[in-house]
């Protein structure tokens, strides 16, 4: 039976808080397939208190949209404790792919951060390095590098369908990545500020008006054809690499940072 019955050891071995939530060993919507990187979600949930999604995470939610649980194999609060809820498949990836893998809710492993998502509420220190420690912790036990940590926001499809996490993946992996070579580094807290999304053709939302308006093009708030042209245009004018992926790069050119 393939269950995840190592995560709170792993995690604890690597000096992260952890708690282990009633029946989390044998809780699951069925067994794991072959596990081989981590989904990375914020809840969306309300802006105060520690861990008030927990509840959602273990049981499910209800209408409008009803959804049965566990939506996580684990919760982060906002205290940066790890909750174990489930050790079998979540609900927690819906369709998408991720480096040609397509069945995320066998073959990640989901964790739910406390955070509303709106880009205003704040992620504490503490929150940001404790799942940046535990994912790395999770892909060296699963000896993957840390190009398996993957925001919501990348794996889903259609693209621009999921809006988390809040921060800058591309910022999130290089924490990782530090983390897992055990090397000396700057800690960066990954930015709330939706103008650092990783954006693309397909995304829509206010990101992409903001990017409109940094560009000068009619700020619709969806990234098609033209907005694509455009960035591609804004790229090779500024010696970037033309491919019409917004990145951090080209924000800081955006926004002269």
């Amino acid at each position: 039976m393939t269950m995840l019955i190592w995560l709170a050891d792993v995690l604890r071995q690597a000096g992260l808080s952890v708690v282990e939530e009633p029946g989390w060993q044998t809780r699951g919507l069925g067994e794991m397939g072959l596990v081989v990187g981590v989904i990375c979600h914020h809840t969306a949930g309300p802006l105060a208190g520690d861990d008030p999604s927990l509840g959602i995470v273990i049981h499910g939610r209800g209408a409008p949209n009803p959804l049965p649980g566990p939506l996580s194999h684990l919760f982060l609060a906002r205290s940066g404790v790890f909750h174990i809820v489930a050790a079998g498949k979540c609900n927690h990836a819906g369709r998408g792919t991720w480096h040609g893998v397509a069945n995320g809710n066998i073959q990640f492993i989901g964790i739910e951060a406390e955070n509303a998502g709106t880009g205003q509420d704040h992620w504490p220190l503490s929150q940001l390095e404790a799942y940046e420690k535990g994912v790395a912790a999770i892909l060296e036990h699963l000896k993957r590098d840390d190009v398996w940590a993957v925001g919501h926001k990348e794996y889903a499809l259609p693209k621009g369908r999921k809006t988390d996490p809040s921060f800058d993946m591309i910022t999130f992996r290089q924490a990782v990545g530090a983390f897992m070579a055990n090397t000396p580094h700057t800690f960066v807290p990954a930015s709330t500020d939706p103008q650092r999304d990783m954006l693309r053709k397909g995304a829509q939302g206010d990101s992409v008006k903001e990017l409109q308006h940094a560009l000068h093009i009619k700020e619709d708030g969806f990234f098609g054809p033209a907005t694509e042209a455009a960035v591609k245009s804004f790229q090779q004018k500024n010696g970037l690499v033309a491919d019409g992926l917004v990145g951090p790069k080209t924000w800081v050119k955006l926004l002269n940072l």
